[in-house]
């Protein structure tokens, strides 16, 4: 594993990737930081966090797409799989080597609030409470990119997945104000959902019968609690889709001012599941 951490590191450095990843973080906070702690006159380094989230659906696509997909388009993963080290071992190197380039720029971060602490009061502990999250929140999402990856071969056809499930997961509150708050609405909803995890279980098993039986069991169960109390999914769906936003975690932290445990929990279970995909993922193209 700590080979293929050295080797993931050098080559983000040998083809620029890592140098514009960080380069861009850092430019969008600093231009975040002149607008609000500079020209706005606000001492609150953690709103400018929660400002910059977004950058994460641009940068996160660009460092994860080629980290599985370049080794099954170049046929390298088979020798990786033949190496003496585990998938998880492989996994968890490049994993580590992308948070280690994410680590770079959240290290420079942490100057922000004590330059700033020279020209007003300001609370430390919510700034780097915020830069905490802001780095785990990046961290949970490399591995949804990195599980992304796994799927495909195609540098472009990753990042451009990467993408839309990042911008789907940033703009999902806005998503979820539109969806309907009745019963019946949370019904059909959560049916589509999962129609989607039928998809998915297919995707990561490849047994048809498996994902569709697994989804009709789901449906029957989820129909049965429908007529027994429908007053029970009035605004559910609106509830379950607030608490898987990743975006709305960091708020927590910025907006409220607390330290958020359970924003924090959230994202090492995501890292934790995602990563857990990922393996999977490999597993299985290892074994068909």
């Amino acid at each position: 594993m700590t080979a293929i951490y050295k080797k993931e590191v050098r080559s983000y450095f040998n083809n620029m990737t890592g140098y514009i990843f960080i380069a861009f973080i850092l430019l969008i906070v600093g231009v975040y930081t002149t607008a609000y702690n500079f020209r706005g006159a606000m001492v609150n380094f953690e709103y400018v966090l929660g400002a910059v989230g977004f950058i994460f659906t641009i940068v996160v696509p660009i460092l994860t797409m080629r980290a599985m997909s370049e080794e099954r388009r170049q046929k390298t993963d088979q020798l990786l799989l033949t190496c003496p080290v585990t998938v998880t071992g492989v996994i968890l190197g490049k994993y580590l080597a992308m948070v280690t380039i994410l680590l770079i720029p959240s290290a420079f971060l942490c100057a922000y609030p004590l330059i700033l602490s020279q020209f007003g009061t300001l609370s430390l502990a919510i700034c780097y409470g915020s830069i905490l999250a802001f780095f785990l929140m990046g961290c949970a999402l490399i591995a949804v990119g990195l599980f992304i990856s796994t799927l495909t071969e195609n540098q472009i056809i990753a990042a451009v997945l990467s993408f839309a499930v990042l911008i789907l997961a940033y703009m999902m509150s806005n998503i979820t104000s539109l969806a309907s708050s009745s019963a019946l609405g949370s019904f059909l909803a959560f049916t589509a959902l999962l129609l989607i995890f039928a998809a998915f279980l297919y995707v990561m098993t490849g047994n048809r019968y498996l994902s569709l039986t697994a989804a009709a069991a789901l449906e029957v169960v989820l129909l049965a609690v429908y007529l027994l109390d429908s007053a029970l999914f009035a605004g559910a769906f609106l509830k379950v889709m607030e608490s898987l936003a990743f975006f709305t975690y960091l708020d927590r932290f910025v907006y409220n001012r607390i330290f958020d445990l359970t924003a924090i929990i959230y994202y090492l279970s995501l890292i934790f599941l995602f990563l857990f995909f990922s393996v999977q993922a490999v597993e299985k193209r290892r074994w068909s």
